[in-house]
């Protein structure tokens, strides 16, 4: 049951100023009594005081603790109050000596001159004019934010975002939340539509209220881009909107109209029916494609200058490329933008080698990246060239969330105004890169500057929206080698070439004589856990000359008995049992304990990270860990609410306990999540699933995840239902479109 306390803060004992979270002891005014509070107090200070609901726990190291829900920062009742709150430093520009005068000087009067009359300050010794002001301001600031969280907590509003919503509309609040709450899900980040939707609802807004229904409809296609589409079809749009809202489809038409005048959709028609944009994702699809044109420009080279070229970097690198190959470092000499596509072991690895030794003779500039650390590193290794992620290429900068349009984009340092000084710029692994990232690349890429694109396009698309290599490709805008032949030492891998059987809907033979691509065939799930276990911690270890923790189980699903919840909980028993010197923290429902293997699991461009050297001295800090990155939970640390994660590229990362919300188990991780990673070993249980899950593009991307060995575990049935199972779930991109308008308008201006 809810209680209330009332008192001063004494002093805080710690603070997490990215989330406001406290340990402070608090004096009981009565009994001068201290009481150890938490909770999240984004600005309330030393000295002040208050009065506060929430429950007494009992925490197992600290003892009993006062878990603060809501509080109301209330006033000094008496010169002695008013002189301890003045000289805590809650105001600026007075300390305690100060106080002390300003207290002496009026008196029972202080507070009232203090809110009332604050320019009377300067007859006090020692207070200026300007400083009365200053100080003037700081109080009326103050009584305002105290006045507008005690408004926004009638409305169940937590204190931390209410924090959030003075600092973005200040006095103007009262009437955004009387009028138009869902304002608040198109402004401030964490509030989405069903946070604003329930305020509005105890605000008293009808169910059928105009601003309840667009802001639903943009609510809808935001979350359609969380699955990976630009756009939606009306139809589906308005049937999505209806299940949401409760409303019927007419209600929506009319507001279509309208949000297009406003300019937050966009309409377009497409094969005989309207799809509707949000107008972000539809500028940032046209965008992406006018930059892409303007970088396709002729480089005319020698053709024969090309070919003696090629000649001398063969006979140097005692490699022998195929035609497709030579074509490809022509191509890539010869245009401003060029596409290199092929599955495993077809010589994407040696054809861009050989394109980094074309421009090196030229004395060319280079840059390599790829969309994630484990891809970027790999690249370092394959080519002996320093490849970094694309975030560090263009030099992300930290930008708060609350001000990255509509919570997704980072800022970069790197950009139109700021672009990389570069001749060539490679991206490998761009089936990964989304619309978002693929904007800020052609934003910080210089007309002139040749721009490579590589990856696999029969690999899952980006987790982030759109389509962008496939659609690059399928444009028919643009230079493209496709590789296609397998070379002799991969084509002895059973993994390259099952891959290429399971891409072309081809049955794979099962017979347990490779060396390299195994079925152990089991028909329930229990069973198949256990031989999944006891691959990991006896059997594949020695055999690929790799640790437990470096083979990978992937599954299509999260949920279900194979699926990746359940399969961790059950893998974090055996893979990292509890011991008494291991400490552990839960959230929610999930469970960290250190050494738990780890994955972050969406973009925190703020977060900071560190590279250390011996003895644990920093080498090198930066920001920003992305969804995929993977690492080991080094430390729990119950004191500072903080945990600390180090990462596969060796960066450590220090999460409160808010931010572990972030992070999940990762000893079994979802396909989806593995792409641009590659393991010593892969281990796929494979029982049933859903018929959009189950289909051969997710087989594919797995199998060419693994570099010495896959291991599936499961039904053979179902195993070929997949490889038979072409369907895809559909993703709503127009790339494709939007490039050929664009070129088609270029050819008719020439």
């Amino acid at each position: 049951m809810s209680e209330t306390v009332t008192g001063y803060i004494d002093h805080i004992i710690f603070r997490n100023e990215e989330n406001g979270y406290t340990v402070m002891v608090l004096k009981e005014t009565k009994e001068e009594e201290e009481l150890t509070c938490v909770g999240s107090f984004p600005s309330v200070t030393q000295g002040a005081s208050i009065e506060a609901s929430g429950v007494y726990t009992h925490h197992p190291v600290y003892g009993k603790q006062f878990q603060i829900s809501s509080f109301v920062e209330k006033m000094p009742e008496d010169t002695e109050a008013m002189e301890r709150y003045l000289g805590s430093g809650a105001i600026k520009g007075i300390g305690a000596a100060l106080a002390a005068r300003i207290v002496r000087k009026f008196g029972a009067d202080t507070i009232r001159i203090v809110e009332e009359e604050p320019e009377r300050l300067a007859e006090v010794k020692g207070i200026s004019e300007k400083k009365a002001r200053e100080i003037a301001g700081q109080v009326t600031q103050k009584t305002e934010m105290r006045k507008a969280m005690i408004f926004l907590q009638k409305y169940g509003i937590s204190l931390n975002l209410g924090a959030k919503i003075y600092q973005k509309y200040r006095e103007s609040l009262y009437t955004v939340l009387q009028e138009n709450p869902y304002k608040l899900a198109e402004d401030i980040s964490g509030v989405g539509f069903k946070i604003a939707d329930e305020i509005a609802s105890r605000i008293g807004i009808h169910a059928d209220s105009d601003y309840r229904i667009r802001s639903g409809m943009l609510y809808t296609l935001l979350q359609a881009s969380g699955e990976g589409h630009i756009y939606l079809p009306k139809d589906q749009l308005f049937a999505r909107c209806a299940q949401l809202l409760g409303v019927d489809e007419p209600y929506m038409e009319k507001h279509l109209m309208d949000m297009v005048i406003d300019r937050k959709l966009v309409l377009k028609e497409k094969n005989g029916e309207t799809v509707v944009y949000p107008s972000q994702y539809y500028y940032l699809e046209l965008n992406t494609a006018r930059m892409l044109c303007e970088l396709n420009i002729l480089c005319p080279e020698d053709e024969e200058l090309i070919r003696k070229r090629i000649a001398m970097i063969e006979k140097e690198t005692d490699t022998v490329l195929d035609e497709m190959q030579k074509k490809a470092v022509t191509e890539a000499a010869s245009h401003g933008l060029f596409i290199l596509t092929g599955g495993p072991g077809t010589g994407k690895t040696t054809t861009i080698n050989a394109i980094i030794q074309f421009f090196e003779g030229e004395g060319a500039e280079l840059r390599l990246a790829a969309p994630t650390g484990r891809a970027a590193k790999r690249m370092t290794e394959t080519t002996g060239y320093e490849a970094q992620t694309i975030h560090r290429l263009l030099e992300l900068n930290g930008m708060p969330e609350e001000e990255r349009e509509g919570g997704h984009s980072a800022k970069f340092e790197r950009n139109a105004q700021n672009p990389l000084e570069a001749d060539v710029i490679i991206i490998d692994e761009m089936s990964m890169v989304d619309i978002h990232l693929m904007h800020s690349l052609l934003l910080a890429v210089t007309t002139g500057t040749r721009l490579i694109l590589v990856g696999d396009e029969n690999q899952l698309p980006s987790v982030g929206p759109g389509n962008v290599l496939r659609d690059i490709i399928h444009s028919g805008c643009f230079p493209v080698v496709e590789l296609t032949k397998i070379f002799r030492q991969a084509s002895e891998s059973d993994i390259v070439v099952n891959a290429h059987k399971i891409n072309r809907g081809e049955p794979v033979q099962i017979n347990n004589k490779s060396r390299d691509f195994f079925f152990l065939k089991r028909y329930d799930a229990d069973i198949i856990i256990r031989v999944v276990i006891a691959l990991i911690q006896e059997k594949l270890p020695k055999y690929v000359d790799a640790k437990p923790f470096e083979i990978q189980v992937l599954t299509p699903m999260r949920k279900g008995l194979l699926g990746v919840e359940r399969l961790n909980q059950i893998l974090q028993r055996y893979l990292n049992p509890p011991e008494e010197a291991k400490k552990e923290k839960a959230i929610g429902d999930r469970l960290f304990r250190e050494g738990d293997k780890v994955m972050q699991i969406k973009n925190n461009y703020q977060m900071e990270w560190e590279i250390r050297g011996r003895y644990g001295i920093v080498i090198e800090k930066g920001i920003g860990v992305f969804n995929g990155d993977m690492g080991i939970l080094k430390e729990v640390n119950e004191f500072a609410e903080t945990a600390e994660v180090e990462f596969e590229d060796g960066r450590f990362a220090t999460y409160s306990f808010k931010q572990l919300e972030e992070l999940e188990l990762a000893y079994a991780i979802t396909i989806h999540k593995s792409q641009g990673s590659e393991y010593p070993a892969v281990i796929l249980p494979i029982l049933s699933g859903p018929r959009m899950l189950m289909n051969r593009n997710l087989l594919y991307t797995a199998v060419t995840r693994a570099r010495k060995c896959v291991t599936v575990v499961g039904s053979i049935e179902e195993f070929e239902n997949m490889i038979r199972n072409e369907k895809q779930q559909k993703r709503y991109s127009a790339l494709d479109e939007r490039i050929r308008e664009l070129d088609e308008m270029n050819e008719e201006t020439v």
